[in-house]
């Protein structure tokens, strides 16, 4: 498998809460007075998936730098 694939796998079949949390700050820009609040709850919805073993650490991983790293200012 291709590792560009293999990436845009590991953003499917994420636990709900998990999701919810990264189309907030899919949906949301750095003008959204929130914008922080929502890094924040995808940062700790990422490691509490990962801690439980609903995702794996690469899955943790690639979306931690995708949308938390990716997403500081």
């Amino acid at each position: 498998m291709k590792e560009e694939n293999k990436d845009f796998l590991f953003e499917f079949g994420l636990p709900g809460y998990l999701q919810h949390d990264l189309d907030e700050v899919k949906n949301h820009t750095h003008e959204d007075s929130f914008y922080d609040c929502y890094l924040n709850e995808l940062y700790g919805s990422i490691n509490s998936a990962f801690v439980d073993e609903e995702i794996s650490e690469e899955c943790a991983t690639y979306l931690r730098n995708k949308y938390y790293f990716g997403n500081l200012k």
